[in-house]
């Protein structure tokens, strides 16, 4: 007769608690067995905000020299590419998209996409622009940068880059996938081989606890800025999936939170605390992303940047 001591039986049955009969973590739905693929390393750089002011553009020029010396099969740019679009008017916007184009030729590396809230033109009034103003809003991105949302393709994963950020009626923003992009998204993941990893990158982070720890606004935003909204009506849609994890920027913060089963892991920024130091401890970086048997890791690398005018948070 098999015969099993007390800790080993509390041990046993704690386990069985935790996997339940299925033997699938509590919690985590089923997924299918995981393809194969290519290990490969690519780079996550996010919330660069460039600008000509606070050194900003020496700033990036360092990271992205630090970032080509690491090897990597391309980049994905988090979003916030610049500071800022939102409020300016278009000769700044289109100075500050200049200055960033000339400073990211130093990556050297194929870099994909992702719009952030301040890669949006004239969105404030006070930036004097017209919603019938040809950048006005998203049109700035897209004709610099291309698609709002798509994927792709490198090694056998698949990777969606989405589109986070929903413009107002009172001209302002908000954290939102909206509808006609769920849709996309429903489909393009359908559209996957059975047990296909896949990676999600979006700016506005689906899911993050920086409210939790972040000191409130003096004055509270009319809107939710701080993550996306409905993640609620995109966040069932993984479980059937194998994600391997979620990118998120933003926050400028490193951050990672596990739900059902997924990794959603927020990135520090290039500019640190918009320029002005460290954001919550994290100092001005970037993340390099290694991808094997279909498991994500990531590191966060510094490059040695001194504010000239330090308010760390």
């Amino acid at each position: 007769m098999l015969q099993i001591n007390r800790r080993a039986f509390l041990s046993l049955t704690a386990g069985l608690a935790l996997t339940g009969a299925t033997g699938a973590r509590a919690g985590v739905p089923n997924r299918p067995p995981m393809l194969a693929h290519e290990p490969f390393t690519f780079l996550f750089i996010t919330d660069t905000h460039l600008q000509p002011e606070l050194n900003a553009r020496s700033g990036c020029h360092m990271a992205f020299v630090k970032a080509r010396a690491i090897p990597a099969d391309f980049a994905i740019q988090g979003g916030d590419h610049v500071f800022d679009a939102l409020g300016v008017n278009a000769g700044r916007a289109s100075m500050l998209m200049g200055l960033y184009k000339r400073t990211a030729d130093d990556l050297t590396l194929p870099v994909h996409h992702t719009i952030g809230n301040h890669d949006c033109f004239g969105v404030y009034t006070k930036s004097g622009a017209q919603p019938t103003d040809p950048l006005y809003g998203k049109k700035y991105f897209e004709d610099n940068f291309g698609q709002l949302y798509y994927s792709f393709d490198h090694k056998g994963v698949h990777i969606v880059v989405l589109d986070s950020i929903g413009i107002t009626e009172d001209r302002g923003y908000e954290g939102r996938i909206d509808a006609v992009q769920i849709g996309w998204l429903a489909k393009d993941l359908a559209a996957q081989p059975a047990g296909m990893p896949i990676l999600v990158v979006t700016h506005i982070p689906l899911v993050t606890a920086v409210g939790d720890y972040a000191a409130p606004q003096a004055v509270p935003p009319k809107h939710h800025v701080i993550s996306v909204a409905n993640a609620y009506d995109v966040l069932p849609l993984f479980d059937s999936y194998n994600i391997i994890g979620v990118l998120q920027g933003h926050t400028h913060i490193v951050e990672r939170i596990d739900w059902h089963g997924v990794p959603y892991i927020t990135c520090g920024a290039v500019s640190g605390n918009w320029w002005h130091g460290t954001r919550y401890g994290t100092p001005e970086g970037f993340m390099v992303v290694d991808i094997a048997d279909g498991v994500l890791k990531t590191r966060y690398e510094t490059y040695g940047f001194q504010s000239i005018d330090p308010h760390n948070t």
